[in-house]
């Protein structure tokens, strides 16, 4: 098997092409402009926390925060972000989906009941 964090084709060639898609630019352009402490620390206070009785745990609050604002500058639905997820490293990389366990998170609503 693979080793998640290693890089395909696909990725090596976004990360290292001259040019830059338009996805590419404005993600990276939110990078530097998104109050990421801020928004964080706002939601911190009342984001699900692990239970204690198991279970699957929490995908990180900056991964469904960025997963969120990719939906919403996008206008994306739940499956449709998902498949982004899925097929654009791009998006991946933005979510920081690449550093986790390499779980792409199902329907964003399911995730937030």
């Amino acid at each position: 098997m693979a080793d998640p964090l290693q890089l395909g084709f696909s990725d090596y060639e976004q990360i290292y092409a001259k040019k830059r898609t338009r996805h590419q630019r404005f993600l990276e352009e939110m990078e530097i402009t998104v109050p990421w402490e801020a928004f964080l620390a706002l939601i911190k206070p009342v984001y699900h926390k692990p239970s204690s009785k198991g279970g699957r745990p929490p995908i990180p609050l900056e991964v469904m925060l960025r997963i969120h604002l990719l939906q919403q500058w996008f206008t994306l639905s739940d499956p449709l972000m998902e498949e982004m997820l899925i097929d654009t490293p791009c998006f991946r990389r933005f979510a920081g989906i690449e550093t986790m366990d390499g779980r792409i998170p199902g329907p964003i609503s399911s995730l937030s009941q």
